[in-house]
């Protein structure tokens, strides 16, 4: 699913680190290997806090990543194309890109992925200082976990997505549906 090709307009809105608006929202542990950005626009920003109150006792967002510098996005999506490659080594170019598009978004300046433009963040849900169960029975890293509405879960992870989603209903930070971890507000997404 790639962006829809709708014209961006910088409107001068200035970056805040989230994790100043809301105690209830933490630096996760890293899952990349570059330093990880708890920026965001200021709108997006304060509607990620509004959601962190929201959320029942006990439980509070892990900021897996908000704000992306445009080299590491491109460098992302140079080793997501690499991987997919090797797995789909009988793929043409033209069928591995959708693929690839699935999980990272192409660098590009005329249509910039969601995160370079600090409209986009990735969280995990934990309880209790845990993190909360949202893939079971899939591993977590199984892609075939990745989109929210996925079929199969156990009732847990499916509550748990429920928390998830109910936490930013109302703010206008929607779900890139392919991706559970995956929020923004005001990009083209």
């Amino acid at each position: 699913m790639a962006l829809q090709h709708i014209p961006i307009r910088e409107n001068g809105e200035p970056m805040v680190d989230v994790l100043e608006l809301s105690e209830r929202i933490f630096l996760d542990k890293p899952r990349f290997d570059y330093k990880r950005e708890s920026h965001l626009r200021t709108s997006v920003a304060e509607r990620l806090a509004e959601a962190a109150e929201r959320l029942p006792a006990g439980y509070a967002f892990g900021l897996i990543e908000g704000w992306r510098p445009p080299f590491i996005q491109a460098r992302m999506f140079r080793a997501t194309w690499r991987l997919i490659a090797e797995r789909y080594s009988e793929l043409s170019d033209g069928e591995l890109r959708p693929i690839v598009e699935r999980f990272t978004a192409p660098m590009d300046d005329t249509v910039p992925p969601p995160h370079t433009t600090g409209a986009a963040f990735d969280v995990a849900l934990y309880r209790d200082g845990e993190m909360a169960d949202v893939t079971t029975p899939f591993e977590w890293r199984d892609p075939d976990c990745f989109p929210f509405a996925v079929q199969g879960l156990t009732d847990l992870a499916h509550y748990h997505r429920d928390v998830l989603a109910g936490a930013f209903e109302g703010t206008g930070i929607t779900n890139y549906p392919s991706e559970y971890w995956h929020w923004s507000y005001g990009d083209q997404g």
